[in-house]
């Protein structure tokens, strides 16, 4: 496990449950470095106070608040820490919710584990967590932590305690205006979608794998031992460009998925939707007796007179 990130107790009701927190996930996204294209030179960002017009340490640089265009007011860590709220050292536990009511989109994606902090803890730690653990409910608490105050979601796994990070309700946007008017579904569509969910529904996502991140090891590797890079492969690229009905594209959709599982889900056919018929010509209009042998007169060359 990662060293501690900060320490204090979780407040629930009259008791206290000292504790540590430590992160749950870690990042193994490929990091680059800038550097100067021509010769490879490392470029750094150097911190210029601008002032002294000169580079400063960072034990030089403090924080400040910008409360007018030419006023700024410091304000200390010490400051921070030393701030009147109950949630400065305690993660203080507010309310049990169901948990199918929190939206995923408040979720910051800040996810930390919760260690008990000595054996004295060690009981009122593992209450709380196997009351969480025979409910449906995550607890909402509030914690300050790094210059703010954070709203967080305990849950239970594997018998330890999770804080997952959410957003306050006004930093969610409002994505009413996004979602599409006036657009016409069919109940089959929608029951051929629901087919397709279950078809690809499942228990385990663990096998998933960033293939981002191996494509571009690969490529760094082959780079650094002097070859040249994989080319992409272009066997599983589909042709596009067709445009198909919806509800067979559903239904293909769901074979394949089905067919991806073992599952016999029988033929499918991709319909092409149907192209709009042609404009058709006006119909040349056929003309009756009496015109016709007008015009037909008219057209006979006259006789030739004898003697003419």
């Amino acid at each position: 496990m990662p060293r501690p990130l900060w320490s204090g107790a979780i407040s629930f009701g009259l008791v206290t449950i000292p504790v540590k927190l430590m992160s749950a996930t870690e990042d193994r996204s490929v990091r680059f470095h800038q550097v100067h294209a021509e010769d490879l030179g490392r470029v750094r960002v150097r911190k210029f106070c601008e002032a002294e017009d000169r580079e400063v340490s960072a034990a030089e640089i403090g924080k400040g608040f910008e409360v007018s265009k030419d006023t700024l007011v410091a304000i200390t860590d010490e400051e921070l820490e030393q701030m009147p709220l109950p949630t400065a050292k305690a993660i203080e536990i507010v309310a049990f919710v169901p948990a199918a009511s929190i939206d995923p989109v408040r979720l910051s994606g800040d996810s930390y584990f919760l260690q008990y902090d000595g054996q004295v803890a060690a009981k009122p730690y593992a209450l709380i967590a196997r009351a969480l653990a025979r409910n449906t409910k995550v607890a909402v608490a509030k914690l300050a932590w790094h210059g703010r105050e954070r709203l967080v979601l305990l849950r239970v796994r594997d018998g330890a305690l999770v804080a997952h990070v959410l957003k306050w309700d006004d930093e969610v946007r409002d994505p009413s205006e996004l979602a599409p008017k006036e657009t016409k579904v069919t109940d089959s569509e929608i029951d051929e979608a629901l087919q397709l969910v279950d078809s690809m529904t499942t228990d385990d996502i663990s096998g998933y794998q960033d293939e981002y991140r191996k494509a571009l090891e690969a490529v760094i590797e082959a780079k650094a031992e002097g070859r040249q890079p994989p080319k992409p492969s272009t066997e599983d690229k589909e042709p596009g460009g067709k445009v198909v009905d919806l509800m067979a594209a559903l239904q293909e959709s769901v074979r394949k998925a089905q067919a991806s599982r073992g599952e016999d889900a029988g033929d499918a056919e991709v319909h092409e939707m149907p192209k709009k018929p042609a404009a058709r010509k006006p119909a040349k209009k056929t003309p009756d007796k009496k015109t016709a042998k007008k015009t037909a007169a008219a057209k006979k060359p006259a006789r030739r007179q004898r003697g003419a």
